[in-house]
């Protein structure tokens, strides 16, 4: 018969004790405990669905997705991924970790650091520094060790040998940015600036996760890999379901930019830009307006009836002014924002049909022309035109001038729809 690994009990045990003992949020102890329902006496890797631990704990997806986050962050649980995005039977893979200290490392447990079996070994209220909770429970006895004294080849000495609580990252000289610095070299101090500077201009576009933690993935990142993140954060957000966000730390850790799909890297093309009043664009966006059928509300008031009861107006010339002021939406919001000194903002796309415009000057005779020609169609003309306006190239010498500008502004539309066509 095989003896059963007290000692895995125990560490097992130990790990769910230090995080009834932590300072972790109560919602957070809940989720890892429930974790742990799904985990062996060692705390090795288990593969729950979340559906699983949302039914188990009885709190909703979000919320459990939000607490598996934290723990991971404060250094309580390890994640990762096995299968690719997007596929049914991809699973996370959750190990225990003891932040300091590595559960489920190789160095076994003996029953003096444990406690022994499956009774609960005394428990120490101090916290862990990285996680807030407790620190593994001390040895009762006292562990000493002869070592040469003073550098001799024969005199020997007693000393105590450090308790392994003395030893946890806490204790240990710190290998932060602020002394060894990233990748494992030192950092000048200007160097240390430029990458917190860098990560600030970061975080403020992350805004999720504790900082401290994120800035100190931050600094345990290469060059590169900081670099690479800058590049593929903005892509990699617009990319990711606000619920999927994790918190920084977790998302620097992991390396989560490079789960983005790489045909989306490439740097989008531009597709709107501001037109200018009177501009080549901000023309051609309204001739093109204007060229459609009106489909702005035409309201007669009380008042409008009145008038023209009284024979100061007939009902056909007041339609005809209530569609020049209304009939054309996106015309009239031009207008009022040119009113304003307001930036318009459209479409790109009829660029390639209005690099031909010409200026004309407000006191010309073509201009006198294009005028006219709103009037006959019924369209609302240019309020308070500036000196030089861009309109469709008309033939020079020209006898015709009325003739002219018709048939500039059909080659315009027939260049339009001939290359939407194609």
């Amino acid at each position: 018969m095989i003896e059963p690994d007290h000692g895995a009990t125990s560490r097992a045990w130990s790990w769910r004790h230090a995080i009834g003992k932590s300072g972790l949020p109560p919602t957070t102890r809940l989720v890892l405990h429930t974790l742990g329902l799904k985990m062996d006496a060692t705390g090795s890797s288990c593969y729950p669905p979340i559906s699983e631990l949302v039914e188990l704990t009885g709190l909703d997806k979000k919320t459990v997705l939000k607490h598996l986050d934290i723990a991971e962050e404060n250094g309580w649980i390890e994640v990762t991924q096995h299968g690719f995005r997007g596929q049914k039977w991809k699973r996370n893979e959750y190990v225990a970790r003891w932040p300091g200290r590595d559960l489920a490392g190789n160095v076994a447990a003996t029953s003096e650091d444990e406690g022994g079996g499956a009774y609960p070994p005394p428990s120490d209220t101090s916290e862990c520094a990285q996680g807030g909770g407790t620190v593994p429970p001390r040895s009762a006895a006292k562990v000493v060790e002869m070592v040469p004294e003073a550098g001799g080849n024969d005199a020997m000495k007693v000393v105590e040998q450090l308790h392994q609580d003395k030893i946890l990252p806490a204790n240990i000289p710190e290998n932060s940015p602020s002394t060894a610095g990233a990748e494992g070299e030192g950092l000048k101090k200007v160097d240390r600036k430029k990458i917190e500077v860098a990560f600030t201009l970061w975080f403020a576009t992350w805004k999720k996760g504790d900082v401290d933690y994120a800035r100190n993935a931050w600094f345990a990142l290469s060059a590169d890999e900081r670099t690479e993140c800058i590049e593929r954060t903005s892509a990699y957000l617009r990319w990711v379901k606000p619920s999927d966000q994790t918190a920084a730390a977790v998302f620097l850790k992991g390396r989560h930019w490079r789960d983005l799909p790489e045909h989306l890297l490439a740097t989008p093309e531009k597709t709107h830009g501001v037109a200018k009043p009177c501009g080549k664009l901000w023309m051609g966006t309204r001739l093109e307006a204007l060229s459609k059928e009106p489909t702005g509300a035409l309201h007669l008031t009380v008042f409008d009836e009145r008038r023209i009861a009284s024979g100061a107006i007939s009902r056909e010339q007041l339609v005809r002014e209530k569609r020049r002021e209304n009939g054309w939406p996106l015309v009239s919001s031009m207008r009022d924002l040119a009113r304003r000194h307001e930036p318009f903002t459209t479409s790109l796309a009829l660029l390639p049909f209005v690099r031909d415009f010409r200026q004309v000057h407000r006191d010309s005779d073509l201009f006198a022309a294009w005028k006219a020609l709103h009037e006959r169609n019924g369209w609302p003309f240019i309020e308070y035109a500036p000196e030089w306006v861009y309109f469709p190239p008309v033939e020079d010498a020209a006898d015709d001038m009325g003739a002219a500008v018709a048939a500039a502004l059909s080659a315009f539309l027939s260049s339009i729809n001939e290359g939407r066509i194609q």
